[in-house]
């Protein structure tokens, strides 16, 4: 029986394929993408449906109607729900892929600053949180099956 101990397992030379969805910083990724995306996707349709809403401020170098924002932001709103939905499932593809809507979605709350600070400041937070804790989860994990 003490040999079997010091024999080396065949399935510990990488992590396991349940790391990924299971890991903790990924999980929250994924939730604060699916929150974030539902924020956005809010913001869009208000955007869309009622453009006396938001404040347009004169002299904005990024200047757009608050309808081609609407769309804008309803459209990154879905990716990045689906996109947070698809990092639930572990797949690496999706990480990176999250971690680059993520990055857009914090430009495009940049620039809808001055339509409405308090929402994009939150949205931009948010959004480069999750790509903090994409790219955390990552190495974590990557580290934790290289000690193994």
């Amino acid at each position: 029986m003490a040999s079997d101990a010091t024999k080396p397992k065949a399935g510990t030379a990488g992590p396991a394929p349940w790391q990924g969805p299971t890991s903790g910083t990924t999980v929250l990724a994924a939730a604060l993408m699916i929150f974030g995306g539902a924020m956005a996707i809010l913001e869009g349709i208000a955007a869309i449906a009622r453009d006396d809403l938001f404040v347009a401020t004169r002299h904005y170098v990024f200047q757009f109607s608050l309808s081609g924002w609407g769309w804008v932001h309803l459209i990154l709103g879905i990716v990045i729900v689906l996109a947070g939905c698809a990092v639930l499932t572990g797949a690496l593809w999706a990480r990176y892929f999250g971690v680059a809507v993520a990055g857009l979605g914090a430009i495009a709350n940049f620039l809808w600053l001055p339509y409405y600070p308090l929402w994009a400041m939150t949205l931009v937070a948010v959004n480069i949180f999750i790509v903090w804790a994409l790219c955390t989860g990552m190495h974590r994990e990557a580290g934790q099956g290289s000690t193994a």
